[in-house]
């Protein structure tokens, strides 16, 4: 689109020289000859940047700025003086000017001088658009959710939304923690500074310590700069730490430390700095047990879950997976170009009697999968990977009779059946992850005693 220049000068010579020269180079020009003129022509017509004298006849430069400002305050300006005025154009900066020229004009710097104008207006534009689309995604409305289970989350998130407090989010992997954890940032009033997501199991142990805290210049081998850790970079705003239960003790302490008391030293620093954030975690471990056997230290435990809000898995708010698919159906179709209005109501069956250890994010994966080889108006059965087409087997062995944790009963079940059943299969029947049963195989030291065929003989019934 052809960006548009209100010129505003008296000098009719001057005025019609920079009105030919920036039509040859693409623009479409209004000229104005005085303040009057200028702001009449404004009641009616918008511009991508306006360049003014600041000595016009009746009302001068700065006072049509100031009005040119009060209608668009992001309106770009550019002033025109002469040398001897550059006091006057100093007053323009402040009243909100992006630059002035000095006259006599060089047409080749003030058409750079325009250019870089619009450019950073362009940019500003789109940070705008991007903010708001950020914020239109992850409010409280992009939530999707009719369950009760949901419902009743919603309600009780609002209301801490704007608070100071430490939240703990729970659930499986998969189940929106980092959804919720943003829309409790975007909701609040901390909206306008940083959301800072980390997630600790991603990150090289070795390494985590200097991307949470910093580091000074030296402070170890490779360390060649200072570095701003990401508590710093959240500063009045949110820092959401995903799988905080993958924390060491000794980065547990240091974390605990920076809660209490709201300041930071990075490695090898010898000052600490004050950080003022909003601190909210998440985990799909068990941590109140791993705080009880010393996996996770017990004092932060009780201060990271000031407020702890449980997000059930999908298999449980069943009244919610078709909402989210056809959500994820519109989003997906749009981004890739296509339009796919419709799921076959064999599909829908599908999503329904499927048991989603993957939760919403496997929802979400099958889905946009779907719409990729679709070349109808629908998704339909062939679009579905076997895993959801193939009936999963379901044990119905009883597992002893006495009161078990969740812990207990899960170690209890990957002791009976490892060795029957293939890894995924295994994480299926459990509604976990195969990456989560690995760790909890590995954290409980529970060795498989046997490859697994592909014939089990085991009591199995099709969950149908």
């Amino acid at each position: 689109m052809t960006d548009r220049l209100l010129i505003v000068e008296d000098e009719e010579t001057l005025r019609d020289s920079l009105q030919r020269v920036f039509r040859r180079e693409g623009f479409e020009v209004e000229t104005a000859g005085n303040g009057e003129a200028a702001l009449k022509i404004l009641e009616s017509s918008t511009y991508d940047l306006i360049i003014m004298d600041i000595i016009l006849p009746g009302m001068n430069g700065i006072e049509l700025l100031k009005r040119c400002r009060v209608q668009n305050p992001r309106q770009p300006v550019i002033v025109m003086t002469a040398f001897a005025s550059l006091e006057t154009a100093v007053e323009a900066l402040r009243g909100g000017a992006y630059d002035y020229i000095v006259k006599p004009l060089i047409h080749e710097e003030i058409k750079q001088t325009v250019r870089n104008a619009l450019r950073e207006q362009s940019l500003a534009n789109e940070n705008v658009l991007l903010k708001k689309q950020i914020e239109e995604r992850y409010d409280f409305g992009q939530i999707v959710g009719q369950s009760r289970a949901i419902s009743q989350l919603l309600t009780e998130v609002k209301k801490i939304a704007d608070s100071r407090s430490n939240v703990l989010l729970l659930g499986e992997t998969g189940t929106g923690k980092e959804l919720f954890a943003r829309a409790i940032h975007h909701s609040s009033s901390r909206h306008e500074k940083p959301f800072i997501p980390i997630n600790c199991s991603a990150i090289p142990e070795n390494l985590l310590e200097s991307e949470l805290f910093g580091h000074a210049r030296g402070a170890f081998t490779g360390a060649v700069s200072a570095k701003r850790g990401l508590f710093e970079e959240a500063d009045n705003g949110t820092i959401f730490l995903d799988e905080i239960g993958e924390l060491n003790l000794q980065l547990q302490a240091k974390l605990l430390r920076v809660l209490d008391d709201k300041e930071i030293r990075p490695i090898g620093g010898v000052q600490s700095r004050a950080v003022d954030f909003r601190f909210i975690a998440a985990t799909n471990r068990d941590i109140a047990e791993d705080s009880k056997n010393g996996a996770f230290r017990e004092d932060l435990y009780y201060r990271i879950n000031v407020v702890t809000l449980w997000l059930p898995p999908l298999r449980d708010r069943k009244e919610d997976i078709l909402p989210l698919a056809h959500r994820f159906l519109n989003r997906c179709s749009q981004e890739i170009g296509k339009e796919i209005p419709h799921i076959h109501k064999d599909v829908t069956e599908i999503l329904m009697r499927y048991h989603w250890p993957g939760n919403i994010r496997e929802l979400r994966n099958i889905i946009e999968r779907a719409v990729l080889l679709s070349e109808s108006d629908a998704i339909l059965l062939e679009h579905l990977p076997d895993s959801l087409r193939s009936p999963i087997p379901r044990v119905v062995a009883a597992l002893p009779a006495q009161a078990l944790s969740i812990e207990e009963y899960t170690k209890d079940f990957i002791l009976r059946y490892q060795d029957r059943y293939p890894e995924q299969q295994l994480a299926a029947m459990l509604g976990i992850t195969r990456k989560s049963l690995w760790e909890k195989r590995k954290k409980w030291d529970l060795k498989r005693l046997m490859a697994v065929g592909k014939n089990q003989t085991s009591s199995v019934t099709n969950d149908a």
